[in-house]
């Protein structure tokens, strides 16, 4: 995949939610540019040296939408979450919280950080995959981004 195609960047360690977040993105057709990312680092990694959504930058991705799982290995979602707003490059891009911690600390530390949404995670699959699929339809065709 060219990285300059890519529009969701999906971080989540856990497959069986991975596969199912990326089945119902694909069931809305939303699925063809999506990266995955499987730890916190990878994420750091990926999005720090891939992701520029500076006007004019044509050589890097700009994804329209971050799905940031919490409870990820190496680096937990709110270091990766801080990191991506803590530099111009990054700091406009939407991140989307979706894990499945329910801790009202968990849910105001992201908010402080910037995050743009915070998604609790369904247990039952089909409201999952409802959840996911409204979330794709809201930030890849209704939402637009300043750049």
């Amino acid at each position: 995949m060219n990285q300059n195609t890519v529009e969701v960047i999906l971080v989540e360690d856990n497959p069986a939610d991975a596969e199912m977040t990326l089945a119902a993105l694909s069931e809305h057709n939303f699925a063809n540019k999506v990266k995955l990312l499987k730890d916190g680092a990878e994420a750091i990694d990926y999005i720090m040296n891939n992701v520029d959504c500076i006007a004019g930058q044509t050589d890097k991705c700009c994804p329209r939408v971050i799905l940031l799982d919490l409870k990820l290995p190496k680096i937990d979602g709110l270091e990766v979450l801080r990191r991506i707003r803590s530099t111009e490059r990054t700091k406009s891009v939407p991140v989307v919280v979706l894990t499945s911690s329910n801790e009202e600390k968990d849910r105001i530390e992201s908010y402080k950080l910037g995050v743009n949404s915070y998604i609790v995670k369904p247990v039952n699959f089909d409201d999952f995959a409802r959840s996911v699929a409204e979330i794709g339809c809201y930030w890849l065709l209704m939402n637009k981004p300043p750049y």
